[in-house]
């Protein structure tokens, strides 16, 4: 077979492939409940399983350029890791994938963490009931529950 055909299958699978991801994608905030099926899905999350009395606190926003962050900040110290991105259908729930671009770490990050996100990597988002969601990482995972707005 030539190259050149080769080459065009590979493009055309390769677009096929972006091209069926908005399905189970979601990049704004009304795009993500739906894709939930929740549209009272809480956008605020306290962790209940640290160890040190410093719950991360999990917000999922939508900036101002339309993407969807993660924003992790550790109670009285600060920001953990702010990632951006699109939430996608996993094997197990959700996960927000990403590029080293794409996560910025705070002082609140330790140097395992960034050793182990700092090349990219993923979030998974489990729902554990109504009231409950994990959230985990290379290395790390959190239990954690609706927080209300300030």
């Amino acid at each position: 077979m030539p190259i050149k055909f080769l080459l065009l299958i590979a493009a055309l699978l390769s677009g096929a492939e972006l091209a069926a991801q908005p399905a189970d994608c979601a990049s704004s905030i009304p795009q993500v409940k739906a894709l939930l099926g929740d549209p009272d899905f809480p956008l605020r999350w306290e962790e209940t399983s640290m160890d040190d009395g410093k719950p991360l606190l999990v917000s999922i926003v939508e900036k101002n350029d339309g993407t969807v962050r993660l924003e992790f900040v550790k109670s009285r110290v600060g920001l953990w890791a702010e990632t951006s991105g699109v939430i996608c259908r996993a094997d197990k729930g959700f996960e927000i994938r990403f590029t080293p671009a794409q996560i910025q770490f705070g002082p609140a990050a330790s140097w395992a963490l960034r050793l182990a996100l700092g090349r990219g990597g993923r979030f998974t988002l489990q729902q554990r009931g109504p009231a409950q969601l994990q959230i985990a990482t290379t290395g790390w995972a959190g239990t954690f529950v609706p927080k209300a707005p300030p």
